[in-house]
């Protein structure tokens, strides 16, 4: 279905395509050549995609589930066959290693079933309305119905399946969206919408997208059409978004600091492999990314040994190559800012035990910091770079409470195998997820996702997602 020689993002004003003279060209973070070719949208253009996904709303409510279904299904199925054409598209725009972008397109595939598979329950239940002495016997029932318009805007980091998160469950639960993808991967995005949109099940205009940053992404949340505004992005923007909204609903999916103990009872050599993959996987660039790693005193100097062994064992290099397992930082600028992170820490007294310098093709490499300390701002912000402290604690309850002192809440681990110590970390993380004997980076699609505090409001995942684009109507037949 796609050529792979064109790499031009059209705008989609429902199921129409529409093109401008001005154009924004996308370079490879890796190498610099141009990858992909978006429209540059305007206000007016934004308008006009919400204007028609008003009038498809309409119709894509009154759409049978089974239709919806089979629209889904649909877009699996060619997804699948065309796996290698999106694969090979994420890693131009993002520089995300091949390897990883096969994941990624795996995981949209099982995002869309999964988004068929929770439809099936998307139902209300009765209610007892003689349950009290003041109520009487009726026929009552609740049930959900689409919220109308959802305006969906993603990030870089995951420009595919985190779109599926978004798109898949508010079309199949019957709405219509208007999608601002990541300025980074127009492409992919449009790739992805165009599955939809030439489905032989698909709703007709229920689904547009635009392209563009802060004026078509403020002309969006603004706007009295869109029932529910559903971001993933940084804490600026979420504030941003919270004050321009108004009265609508809003899922937000901000930054986290996640970070994880290491107990004197864990299995150290799992820990340092593990928490390698979680600190490094894409570059750093991932919310539940693994920044903090808080290690008992005993094993300290053990476990820095080990996280430095395993980290020098990752390669760094070219995202075209089968086994490279970190690429390019998304631009220059976040290249420049982790090593102005390192910098900082450093002078403040922090170690580098393995990383540090760029590779000789220019790249940031995985890198180790020890003897952090809470006053760093290595520790206190989110780095989105690959870059992870080692803080020495003396134990689990020094530990938990470092852990806590942050504005962020998304999600937490803990490596040990103290059965009490599990049960109380369960109870004393302050996150929206947290994970046992693995790193915080561990995400399954088909889980609740999301945090406290500063990291967000709303849960993402199908079955929640599909919460959050439905309204509860409430019926009594007296």
């Amino acid at each position: 279905m796609f050529d792979e020689e064109d790499v031009e993002a059209k705008i989609l004003f429902g199921s129409t395509e529409a093109t401008k003279e001005e154009k924004t060209e996308r370079c490879s973070p890796y190498d610099g050549i141009v990858v992909s070719i978006a429209q540059a949208c305007d206000s007016d253009d934004t308008v006009h995609a919400l204007k028609i996904a008003k009038e498809a709303a309409k119709e894509a409510a009154k759409t049978p589930l089974s239709q919806r279904i089979l629209w889904l299904e649909d877009v699996a199925k060619r997804l699948e066959e065309e796996k290698e054409v999106f694969a090979l598209m994420l890693t131009k725009e993002v520089a995300k290693p091949i390897a990883f972008s096969r994941i990624e397109v795996d995981r949209c595939i099982e995002t869309i079933k999964l988004t068929v598979l929770e439809l099936a329950n998307l139902a209300g239940e009765t209610i007892p309305t003689d349950i009290m002495p003041s109520g009487r016997k009726t026929m009552a029932y609740y049930r959900r119905e689409p919220a109308g318009v959802i305006a969906c805007i993603t990030p870089f980091n995951f420009p595919l399946n985190l779109v599926a998160h978004k798109i898949a469950p508010a079309l199949g639960a019957g709405n219509a969206v208007v999608l601002k993808p990541t300025p980074e991967a127009p492409m992919t995005a449009y790739m992805l919408a165009k599955l939809f949109i030439s489905s032989e099940y698909a709703v007709k205009d229920a689904l547009s997208v635009v392209y563009g940053d802060a004026e078509v992404g403020s002309t969006l949340v603004k706007s009295d059409i869109p029932r529910v505004i559903s971001f993933t992005g940084s804490v600026p923007v979420g504030n941003i978004i919270m004050s321009q909204a108004g009265i609508k609903k809003v899922s937000l999916e901000l930054g986290g600091n996640a970070a994880t103990y290491i107990d004197e009872s864990a299995d150290l050599e799992l820990a340092a492999a593990r928490c390698a993959f979680g600190a490094f996987y894409n570059s750093g660039q991932v919310c539940i990314s693994l920044q903090r790693i808080y290690v008992n005193a005993e094993v300290y100097g053990e476990f820095a040994t080990l996280i430095a062994m395993e980290t020098a064992k990752l390669k760094v290099g070219s995202p075209y190559e089968d086994d490279t397992f970190m690429g390019p930082l998304i631009d220059s600028e976040s290249k420049e800012r982790a090593k102005n992170w390192i910098a900082s820490a450093k002078a403040e007294g922090a170690r580098v035990i393995v990383g540090g310098e760029e590779t000789v093709e220019g790249l940031f490499p995985p890198t180790v910091m020890a003897d952090v300390t809470d006053e760093m701002k290595i520790i206190c912000e989110e780095v989105f770079a690959p870059i992870v402290s080692l803080v020495s604690v003396s134990n689990y309850d020094t530990a938990v409470k470092k852990m806590n002192d942050s504005p962020y809440g998304l999600q937490f681990s803990i490596f040990t195998n103290d059965l009490k110590m599990t049960q109380n970390f369960i109870d004393d993380a302050e996150c929206g997820g947290v994970v046992i004997n693995d790193i915080p980076t561990l995400r399954f699609d088909v889980q609740p996702y999301g945090g406290a505090k500063l990291s967000g409001v709303g849960r993402e995942g199908p079955k929640w997602a599909l919460e959050e684009f439905t309204e509860i109507k409430s019926i009594v037949i007296c």
